[in-house]
């Protein structure tokens, strides 16, 4: 049996447990018209875990649609982060496999200063194109 680490806490931001759906958008052209399914399982104002059933690489741009309301941290996810059409955009900071079949994603908020950067920005822009689509 492991043992769990006793050390300080390497996280700049506290994490709070948070268990909800997830419904969320990979943002590339042959997968943004696609809405798939998962859930949170921790969340901080910088980003989330979520538990998801498909694979996603790391750096990929995802849209996340949750309920937010009832978090303390709200205020502060729509002060910083990038709110689009109802969802958060985030970027796939870490991946790991679960036993299920599933992943464990790590995913950090982009915020708004981030929106105009060149690795963001163009991966964001297939969300405009898609509005007539779906």
């Amino acid at each position: 049996m492991k043992e769990g680490y006793a050390g300080p806490e390497k996280r700049e931001f506290l994490r709070l447990d948070y268990t909800v759906p997830l419904s969320y958008k990979v943002c590339k052209r042959q997968t943004i018209s696609k809405l798939l399914e998962g859930y949170t399982a921790d969340i901080s104002s910088n980003g989330l875990l979520c538990n998801i059933k498909d694979r996603v690489k790391k750096d990929d741009i995802l849209w996340l649609c949750f309920d937010r309301a009832t978090l303390s941290i709200y205020s502060d996810l729509e002060k910083r982060a990038l709110i689009y059409q109802g969802g958060i955009i985030a970027k796939v900071v870490r991946i790991e496999a679960k036993d299920d079949d599933g992943y464990n994603v790590g995913v950090q908020f982009i915020t708004r200063e981030e929106i105009n950067m060149t690795h963001v920005y163009p991966k964001i822009h297939f969300f405009e194109g898609t509005k007539n689509e779906e």
